[in-house]
């Protein structure tokens, strides 16, 4: 019937060319808005058919009941283009007859944009209307066996909220770096480190899954990091191994530079808070949305050191720079785990991170970090 249609269109447009251009005008918006109809019927569809694929790979519904929900949206969306086309059917012959009336005035202006496509006019008279995607614009007639029942309603409600159950961010954090004697937070105030030029740096990716299939504000955030951890000691020292021993030891030079670097990949785990008010339709069906308010996430990571160096720089007793690079693991444990946490707002977080197992061998020094996170959505 389309095709039809469409032809017959064509053939009034031709004639029309040589006769009043508003006619033409007309003709060419019924035609445009009978594409449209199609194009969006058709989108409208696929969408759906993806929704239920979607349920069919979470085991919520069986292959039956998948290959019968895909055979009744066919059938609806094709009596959704019937009826929608069937309208504007009776509209080019309302054009048609006005047009053999006498009623339609002459234009010099063919060109029209997409807000005159939805505008209609007979006579005098203007009629506008809408062409959209909304099921629930279908017509009032009580069709028994119409796809939009109250059940079906309640199934796109439900699946609204399915299509970002997990997420992926880009991390980047930054800050200080230092360590705790004994796990006694007031031993910070008498580090041999440097608070401030003691610094860290991690870059990483992280997943971010919803833990309830429908919306919430709980998720379980977990990735993979890269972090480059500095010490820099106080008073002129420098770290010296000794044996199974690493201590820190007066430099016999002035050290304009004493840095011990160790870089380790880490596997973190969190439990996430995210207060982010979630989206809800006119229908009563909710959309998932993160990253918007007020996060917090508690828990940990587990990781192991790629490796460690120390970087030296002073003058010698000839006044020469040097510049000396140290590659060992000085006594560092290799295998690392500990505690963390973040609060922050919509991207941007304070972040504290602390090992539970020393840094280095046979000791109750522990490394603490703290400073920015960046959670890029």
């Amino acid at each position: 019937m389309k095709r039809i249609l469409l032809i017959l269109v064509l053939f009034i447009t031709t004639i029309a060319q040589s006769q009043e251009k508003t006619f033409e005008k007309e003709v060419s918006k019924i035609a445009q808005r009978i594409e449209n109809i199609t194009t969006q019927q058709k989108d409208s569809l696929k969408v759906k058919v993806i929704a239920i694929d979607r349920r069919l790979e979470t085991g919520e519904i069986t292959i039956t009941t998948s290959e019968t929900l895909k055979k009744e949206l066919a059938a609806y969306h094709a009596r959704r283009i019937e009826k929608l086309v069937g309208e504007q059917e009776r509209l080019l012959q309302l054009l048609v007859q006005d047009k053999t009336n006498g009623k339609i005035a002459s234009s010099n202006e063919v060109n029209f944009d997409d807000d005159d496509i939805n505008t209609f006019t007979v006579g005098r008279n203007t009629f506008r209307f809408s062409i959209n995607n909304d099921d629930d614009d279908d017509d009032d007639d009580d069709d028994d066996d119409d796809f939009d029942t109250e059940k079906k309603k309640d199934d796109r409600k439900k699946d609204r909220g399915l299509g970002n159950r997990t997420t992926s961010q880009f991390v980047f954090a930054l800050g200080v770096n230092n360590i705790l004697e004994n796990n006694d937070l007031s031993s910070l105030n008498n580090s041999t480190y440097q608070f401030w030029r003691s610094r860290f740096y991690e870059v990483g990716f992280t997943w971010k899954t919803r833990i309830n299939k429908r919306p919430s504000q709980l998720y379980f955030k977990y990735g993979v990091s890269f972090l480059w951890n500095n010490l820099r000691p106080e008073n002129n020292q420098f770290h010296r191994k000794n044996d199974e021993v690493t201590e820190l030891q007066d430099f016999p030079e002035n050290l304009s530079e004493s840095r011990l670097r160790h870089v380790q990949m880490n596997f973190p785990m969190h439990l996430e808070w995210d207060l982010s008010k979630n989206r809800v339709f006119k229908d009563g069906g909710i959309s998932d949305r993160t990253h918007r308010s007020v996060r917090i996430g508690v828990g940990g990571f587990v990781g192991f050191k790629l490796g460690t160096r120390q970087y030296l720089e002073y003058s010698d007793v000839n006044n020469i720079d040097v510049e000396e690079v140290q590659y060992d693991n000085f006594n560092m444990n290799t295998v690392n785990y500990g505690l963390s946490t973040y609060l922050g707002y919509k991207s941007t977080s304070f972040y504290v991170k602390y090992d539970l197992n020393p840094l280095f061998k046979d000791t109750e020094t522990r490394n603490i970090s703290m400073g920015i996170r960046f959670d890029f959505n």
